[in-house]
């Protein structure tokens, strides 16, 4: 298994790309030569078990509870990899395969990979392209996916967010806000309760800028919880920004959720460390293929989907 790194790159960002996972591994802010993610350091550490680093999450991003689901009747078991739910499409997720890279030029690459049927338990073959774009300060990843069966779907990258210079430092000097009024309650597994709760009043409240380290003195577990995204005609989800060095960056996406993980079980050899890095993985709800009530994941066979994110860098001074 040879891992591959390849680079894009304008006149204000660098990004260098695995085929492994279809992964980011650095995202250089050229102006003020900042990366803006974590790594693992060396390509041959992804082969490795680590916390989805920079990763293309699926087939399922986020958790499936009881590891399974029903499709006109008939239920489909998959893999378990967290207590008995499915966490980022199991054991062997996309994170931990090699794509293929069909397209590459100064500014954009694509990678594709088919992921078999049932693989992990999941029915359909599923033909899945990932295209990272460069288009002035703007990083756009496009996910372009079709099966040839009914099946479940859902699709995030799972970079994590350290936008200071030294990246030893933690994320506490980060302010974030998340376009939301609702956030998805969790039980003790982390798998929604099928309710939604106002932020209002609450802890999970971040509709106006929030100081994450101010926040995380109120809740000490720290944030792994989706939010329900207001739907905005320019698709704005959300905008974390970093004071200290002048930086924001604005996350545009037409899915209908946001994760935001502030990596409180962040833990890789001697090279990462909790909530080092966040995450603000746009995405469906978890647990959709268990949830009636819940945007549906169900995909129809052979019609071809399309979802994206954008991240879009915002100096400050």
């Amino acid at each position: 298994m040879k891992i591959k790194s390849s680079t894009i790159e304008n006149k204000f960002i660098k990004v260098k790309t695995l085929n492994i996972g279809a992964s980011i591994f650095e995202i250089i802010y050229k102006p003020k030569k900042l990366n803006l993610i974590l790594n693992l350091n060396s390509k041959n550490n992804y082969k490795i078990k680590n916390p989805h680093v920079g990763t293309t999450c699926g087939r399922y991003a986020n958790r499936i509870a009881n590891a399974k689901f029903k499709i006109k009747n008939k239920i489909y078991k998959i893999s378990k990899n967290e207590n008995n739910n499915c966490l980022h499409g199991g054991k062997k997720g996309f994170n931990k395969k090699i794509w293929k890279i069909v397209n590459k030029s100064k500014k954009k690459i694509i990678y594709n990979i088919v992921s078999k049927n049932l693989d992990q338990g999941f029915p359909g073959n599923l033909n899945l392209s990932c295209k990272y774009q460069l288009n002035n300060k703007t990083l756009s990843i496009f996910y372009y996916f079709f099966s040839d069966k009914l099946t479940h779907v859902n699709i995030t990258n799972h970079c994590y967010w350290n936008l200071n210079k030294n990246k030893k430092k933690n994320i506490m000097n980060h302010d974030l806000k998340i376009f939301s009024d609702f956030y998805l309650p969790v039980n003790k597994y982390n798998i929604p309760t099928g309710k939604k709760n106002s932020i209002k009043k609450s802890n999970y409240n971040f509709k106006s800028f929030s100081n994450i380290g101010k926040k995380l003195l109120l809740k000490k577990k720290g944030y792994d919880i989706n939010y329900i995204i207001n739907k905005r005609r320019d698709n704005l989800t959300a905008i974390l920004k970093n004071k200290n060095n002048g930086i924001s960056l604005n996350f545009y996406s037409n899915q209908p959720g946001l994760q935001f993980y502030t990596g409180q079980k962040l833990r890789f050899k001697n090279l990462l460390f909790p909530f080092q890095g966040l995450c603000l993985e746009n995405q469906h709800f978890p647990n959709s293929p268990n949830e009636k009530k819940f945007p549906s994941t169900l995909i129809l066979p052979y019609k071809k989907y399309k979802y994206f994110t954008k991240i879009k860098l915002v100096d400050l001074i």
